[in-house]
């Protein structure tokens, strides 16, 4: 399969390029600054470019099977509409050059599905990039293409466990995070698996 991750410098992302290119894959990092990426592979290609601009989106697009993205926000609590833009653009390449396959890393909460207080408390500390993740969310579903949302709880760099959970309705209970590389394992499992087409899910360990 011949994918193409977006967000490829981020930590989901690396890790996501890494996993893949060791499980045989053909990956293009679709990159602002190729420098920081810091992988390297003979079944990986790198292209520089910005998601905010959609003729470089679709022409890096053209000739994948599926695509990833990992993007995030440089925002941080501030109103943006930065991750919306961004998946705008990827939708748009990807109907101008026939790609049918997406999973988008968006964030648990995006549904308002954490729960009990200490949920609520996270919840209205992310408001911003949960609202924006959501816009995200729903222009990949309105546009009538197969795609997985991942909703990940708080990411670590702790160590590749393996031994996550998931939840298509709410959020795996009693925990509250998930290593990274757990999350680049679901998001390629859930590539190859049909299982998980047009499925919105929760992942946490």
């Amino acid at each position: 399969m011949k994918i193409i991750v977006f967000g490829a410098t981020g930590g989901v992302g690396r890790l996501v390029v890494q996993q893949a290119m060791e499980q045989g894959f053909d990956v293009t990092a679709f990159v602002r600054t190729p420098d920081k990426l810091k992988v390297t592979g003979d079944n990986l290609t790198v292209v520089q470019g910005d998601a905010f601009h959609v003729e470089q989106v679709a022409a890096a697009i053209a000739g994948h099977d599926a695509v990833v993205s990992c993007l995030g926000s440089n925002q941080g609590m501030k109103k943006s509409d930065d991750l919306r833009t961004m998946a705008k653009n990827i939708v748009a390449g990807m109907q101008q050059r026939g790609v049918k396959r997406i999973v988008y890393t968006a964030s648990a909460g995006i549904n308002d599905e954490l729960p009990g207080i200490g949920g609520k408390v996270m919840m209205g500390v992310l408001k911003q990039v949960l609202i924006d993740h959501r816009a995200a969310v729903d222009a990949i579903e309105e546009a009538g293409l197969n795609y997985t949302i991942v909703r990940p709880m708080g990411l670590t760099n702790d160590s590749f466990s393996g031994k996550y959970r998931e939840a298509e309705t709410g959020v795996p209970g009693k925990s509250r995070t998930i290593p990274r590389a757990d999350v680049a394992h679901f998001i390629l499992k859930a590539l190859k698996d049909p299982a998980y087409d047009k499925k919105s899910v929760g992942i946490a360990t």
